[in-house]
C-alpha cells in the first residue's frame, strides 16, 4: 500500500485524483464517510471521474452521466457499459493509502 493524500484532502461527498504507481486513481469518500479508489478514468469519456459528483455510494462522470459504483466499479447507467477498476484503500494515522 502506498501513502497517497491525507485524510483531509478527501471530505465527505468529495473526491480527488492521485497517481499510484503511474496509475490515476479517483479516491472518494460518501457522505458516510466511507473511503473508495477506483481507476480515475470514465470508460466511455475517457475524462476524469474524480472531476465528477459522489451521490450515495456512487460517483458520477460530469460529461456524460454515467454513474459507477464505488464499491465494484460497475456503471449503474448508459451510456458507460464497462466498469472501472476497483483498488483496496484504507486509512491510517491520518493517511489515506491505496494498494493497485
Amino acid at each position: 500500500m502506498k501513502s497517497v493524500a491525507k485524510s483531509t484532502d478527501v471530505t465527505p461527498g468529495s473526491a480527488i485524483r492521485v497517481k499510484v504507481d503511474g496509475v490515476e486513481v479517483c479516491v472518494a469518500r460518501t457522505e458516510t464517510g466511507e473511503l473508495h479508489a477506483i481507476d480515475d478514468l470514465c470508460t466511455h469519456g475517457e475524462v476524469s471521474l474524480s472531476e465528477g459528483d459522489v451521490m450515495g455510494c456512487a460517483i458520477e462522470c460530469w460529461l456524460h452521466g454515467s454513474t459507477f459504483d464505488l464499491r465494484t466499479g460497475e456503471p449503474q447507467n448508459p451510456p458507460a457499459f464497462d466498469p472501472v477498476a476497483v483498488y483496496e484503500c484504507m486509512e491510517r494515522d491520518g493517511e489515506i493509502y491505496v494498494k493497485l
